[in-house]
C-alpha cells in the first residue's frame, strides 16, 4: 500500500512539474496580434498552418491572427488598432503612406497572379471586351494590376462596362454567366475551375509584360506590414515573425495534401481540400514567395510605378515603406 501511494505521489508530482514547465514556456512567448483577411484569401493561407504546426512557438511567439473583412482590415490597420497586418497588399501600403499612415512592408508572401475568365465564344482576348461587360472587384489591388496589364496590351478599359462586386461574388458571376468575363485570382480561380472546367482563361501575358517592364518575373504583391512606430519598439520580433511565416511556407510546399487539409479547415469537403492541394502544387498561380522586402526592393519600386501609371498611387512612395532589415542586409 505504501509503495502504491508513493508512486501515485511521484506521478502527480511529475505531472505538476510538466504542467508548470509548459505554463512557464507559454508565458515566455511574446504575444503578437496580426490582422488578416478571412478565408478564402491569400492572407488567410499561412496563418492556420503557423498555428497548427506551432511555427510561431518555435520562434518564441504566440501569434493571434484576427480575421477581418477587407474593409474592416483596412480601417483597423490604418487606424493603428492593429499594428501588424498579414494581408498587406503592397500597393495599399504605398497608398496608406500618401494618406498619412506610416506603414512599412516587412516581407513578401505572395507574388501577383490574376486572371480573366469567360465562357463566351465572342470573347477570345482582352480586346474583345470592348463594348461588353466585365465583373471585377475594382477596389482591390489585384484589379489595379490587371488594369496595368490590360494597358500593356493596348486595351482601354474605359470602353468596357465594369461591374463592381465584392471578391466573394466573383465566382458566382462566372458560374451564372452574368458578365462577358470575370477578373479574379486565387484561391477563387481554382475553386471556379473545379466547378466549371469549360471556363476559358484569357491571356494576360503577365510574365512577358512584367519581364519587359521590370527585367524580372517577380511581382511582389501581398505580404506582412507594420506601423513604423511598432517596428521601432519591437524590431527583435520582426525576424521571428518572418521565420514563422517562412517555415510555414516551406512546410506547405513540401506537404501539399496535409497543408490543404489544414488550410481548408475541419469542415471542408474532399473537393475543397483537393483544390487547395492542386493550387499548392501549381505555384505559378499561387505565387508563394517569402522574401524580405529589402531583397526585392527594385521589384517593389516597379510595382509602385505600375500603381502610379493606373492612377492608383498619387505619388511615388518613399523608401520608408520598404523594410531594410533581415539577415541578408
Amino acid at each position: 500500500m505504501t509503495r502504491t501511494v508513493f508512486w501515485k505521489g511521484a506521478l502527480l508530482a511529475a505531472a505538476s512539474l510538466m504542467a508548470a514547465s509548459a505554463a512557464q514556456a507559454q508565458e515566455s512567448l511574446e504575444k503578437l496580434s496580426v490582422v488578416v483577411f478571412g478565408p478564402p484569401s491569400l492572407g488567410a493561407f499561412l496563418p492556420p498552418v503557423i498555428k497548427a504546426q506551432e511555427f510561431d512557438h518555435a520562434h518564441g511567439l504566440d501569434i493571434e491572427f484576427a480575421e477581418r473583412t477587407p474593409d474592416a482590415y483596412a480601417a483597423q490597420f490604418n487606424s493603428g488598432e492593429f499594428q501588424v497586418g498579414g494581408s498587406a497588399a503592397l500597393l495599399t501600403v504605398g497608398l496608406a503612406e500618401a494618406r498619412g499612415v506610416e506603414a512599412t512592408y516587412l516581407f513578401n508572401l505572395f507574388d501577383f497572379w490574376g486572371a480573366v475568365v469567360t465562357s463566351r465564344d465572342d470573347v477570345q482576348s482582352l480586346a474583345d471586351l470592348q463594348g461588353k461587360n466585365l465583373a471585377a472587384a475594382t477596389g482591390t489591388t489585384n484589379y489595379k494590376m490587371f488594369n496595368w496589364l490590360a494597358n500593356q496590351q493596348g486595351v482601354d478599359l474605359s470602353g468596357v462596362e465594369v461591374i463592381n462586386t465584392a471578391p466573394p461574388g466573383l465566382v458566382g458571376y462566372a458560374m451564372a454567366d452574368r458578365a462577358a468575363a470575370v477578373q479574379l485570382w486565387e484561391p477563387a480561380y481554382t475553386s471556379l475551375a473545379s466547378q466549371n472546367p469549360d471556363i476559358r482563361t484569357l491571356d494576360l501575358n503577365i510574365k512577358g509584360a512584367w519581364q519587359e517592364f521590370a527585367g524580372t518575373e517577380n511581382i511582389p504583391y501581398l505580404g506582412v506590414a507594420a506601423h513604423r512606430s511598432w517596428i521601432e519598439q519591437n524590431g527583435a520580433l520582426v525576424e521571428k515573425l518572418y521565420d514563422a511565416y517562412s517555415d510555414a511556407a516551406k512546410w506547405v510546399a513540401e506537404n501539399p495534401d496535409e497543408a490543404a487539409a489544414v488550410i481548408a479547415g475541419a469542415n471542408a469537403t474532399d473537393d475543397v481540400r483537393k483544390n487547395y492541394a492542386d493550387l499548392i502544387r501549381n505555384n505559378d498561380r499561387l505565387g508563394m514567395n517569402v522574401q524580405w522586402a529589402a531583397d526585392v526592393r527594385e521589384e517593389i519600386g516597379k510595382v509602385y510605378e505600375a500603381g502610379m501609371a493606373v492612377d492608383f498611387l498619387p505619388e511615388m512612395p518613399t523608401d520608408a515603406t520598404i523594410y531594410e532589415g533581415g539577415p541578408a542586409q
